[in-house]
């Protein structure tokens, strides 16, 4: 597949900057210190979603204070298109869950069916507690379920199309310093 890189240039240019790098670094100082009370002393296995989260993941494991073994699974259902579809496995855990705390790093929580099949997942594996962080918490009713929250929640965001820190538009942009929106979507 062909990339236009000028549409991709153009996309940025255009975007809507919703959260400055600044305010993304403040909530995910927030995240931490909620993080390093509640599993201080649980020896937990860290678990980033890739590919998402794998920006956030990174740079919130190096605010937590507390032993841990860290890895990644893969899980998607957005395979750089714009929406989702049928949830895809590319990694799963490489490490036994058998009675273990679980904390799983992703980016957003979008509709969330991606987060909470992986939460199952972990469940079904052995793990004793599973909690979810995610930088972003898309507003919105269209969740996996009624209520849904993420146990550790960076900032609130407006249901729009957004990319950034870790976040992609068609596979590009997670690297951009901040959180921004897709003008028009």
């Amino acid at each position: 597949m062909s990339v236009d890189l000028e549409h991709i240039k153009q996309v940025m240019a255009e975007a809507d900057c919703l959260f400055t790098a600044q305010q993304v670094e403040a909530a995910m100082d927030e995240m931490a210190v909620s993080i390093n009370q509640q599993l201080a002393d649980s020896n937990p296995i860290v678990y980033s979603v890739m590919n998402g989260g794998l920006i956030i993941a990174g740079q919130l494991v190096t605010r937590l204070d507390f032993p841990m073994e860290v890895g990644y699974l893969h899980a998607t259902r957005y395979r750089n298109k714009l929406t989702g579809g049928e949830l895809f496995w590319k990694a799963r855990a490489e490490h036994s869950l058998v009675d273990r705390t679980v904390l799983i790093i992703d980016d957003i929580l979008d509709e969330g069916h991606t987060l909470a099949a992986i939460v199952e997942y972990c469940r079904d594996a052995g793990a004793k507690q599973v909690l979810t962080a995610v930088l972003l918490d898309k507003v919105h009713d269209r969740k996996a379920y009624a209520g849904m929250r993420a146990d550790f929640t960076g900032l609130d965001v407006e249901d729009r199309y957004i990319f950034g820190f870790g976040l992609d538009y068609k596979g590009y942009w997670r690297n951009a310093n901040g959180i921004f929106a897709l003008k028009g979507h």
